[in-house]
């Protein structure tokens, strides 16, 4: 279903398949939405820097259950995998470093790590990238694969001055190599709303497809306030192609909110809002204990019920209080978002699109306040 959508606009092409009718291919998408498959491997040396990195990654610190050691437990030259705890398709791989022997093969290594499923790779160092390592980020992009990433690491005992001379010789030794309008993006393991993550972020929604873009947004933790806006916007895909499901599945002038089919669809979506904002209990506690804030303080900052609690009647309440209020809802823009064949039942398209924006902006706001506390950045 993925390679439907690499279009620029996501939204766009949902329209153009409920206009043409095609309704399997947006309850693909919604399914595809809230699975947020993708999966990131990340190559290099293991160790302290790694470790940290593909921990906080899925939001989680070096003593939390599933985070990845320092010491690796598998072989040097094997694969481990690192499933995320609250999203179970996003998962993260750690890959052995590029062998430093000469001569060296690069597609040799590429196979045998299938360097080619993943949606992204970093290629991460701590003091300079190695001249194997450019030999695949080149021959993967012979292969037109444009996701791999050099990522410098900071480690504790780096200053910025140091990090921006290590920065600074490797751009001048890609250069050298071959390697055009090179980029290194410097990361801090542990506090990845630092530096150059949320660069590095951006040029990877760019890059990748654009549902899996959604699906990167969706998974990965709720970092800094700008990205929990980012969430919030890749949320409106997902929404707009739940109503429109709801609203293109009868030409039956008939309510359908209070259908079982689209409370379930609409607690799901809700569920998923939750856990990637990062407000259930477990992650509220984890941040608090991670950035040193009482977990209390953070919790009081939920001022949305389905910020504690996704239920299935808070959801059916929400829904049937739309439906009463579609006066709201301007005609004029349930007939720009669906096709003809559907209007007939835009009073239940309206209703859950309603629904579900309005809860998800309620979250979102919710999960700013915290975002900005545990980041000490509250006004």
């Amino acid at each position: 279903m993925a390679d439907v959508f690499r279009g620029l606009n996501l939204l766009e092409i949902l329209k153009e398949s409920l206009e043409s009718n095609k309704l399997s291919e947006v309850k693909d998408a919604v399914e595809d939405l809230l699975i947020s498959r993708i999966n990131l491997a990340v190559v290099g040396d293991r160790g302290d820097e790694k470790a940290c990195f593909l921990n906080s990654l899925r939001g989680l610190g070096p003593g939390d259950e599933g985070a990845a050691p320092c010491q690796s437990p598998v072989a040097p030259e094997e694969v481990a995998g690192y499933p995320d705890p609250k999203h179970p398709d996003f998962r993260l791989w750690d890959l052995p470093p590029v062998p430093a022997t000469s001569p060296f093969e690069p597609k040799g290594y590429m196979d045998r790590v299938k360097f080619l499923r993943y949606n992204a790779v970093f290629m991460v160092f701590t003091q300079t990238t190695q001249p194997n390592s450019v030999e695949v980020f080149l021959e993967a992009r012979s292969l037109q694969l444009q996701t791999v990433y050099f990522t410098l690491l900071a480690s504790r005992k780096d200053t910025e001055t140091s990090l921006e001379e290590k920065k600074k010789l490797c751009l001048e030794m890609l250069t050298s190599q071959g390697v055009k309008k090179p980029k290194v993006y410097l990361v801090r393991p542990s506090s990845l709303e630092k530096f150059d993550f949320p660069a590095l972020l951006e040029d990877m929604c760019n890059d990748l497809p654009e549902i899996r873009a959604h699906a990167l947004l969706l998974a990965l933790p709720a970092l800094t306030s700008t990205l929990v806006t980012q969430k919030k916007e890749a949320f409106k895909a997902l929404v707009w192609a739940a109503a429109s499901l709801s609203g293109g599945m009868s030409a039956i002038p008939v309510p359908l909110v209070a259908s079982m089919v689209d409370s379930s669809v609409a607690v799901r979506i809700l569920t998923k809002a939750q856990l990637s904002l990062c407000l259930d209990d477990e992650s509220v506690e984890r941040l608090a204990q991670q950035r040193g804030v009482e977990p209390a303080r953070l919790k009081a900052l939920r001022t949305c019920a389905l910020s504690v609690e996704v239920s299935k009647g808070e959801v059916k309440k929400r829904l049937a209080a739309a439906e009463k209020d579609l006066a709201t809802v301007s005609s004029k823009l349930v007939e720009m978002a669906l096709p003809r064949h559907a209007r007939s039942a835009s009073r239940s398209f309206a209703a859950m699109l309603q629904t579900l924006n309005g809860a998800i902006d309620e979250m979102a706001a919710d999960a700013e306040k915290i975002t900005a506390v545990a980041l000490g950045e509250e006004k």
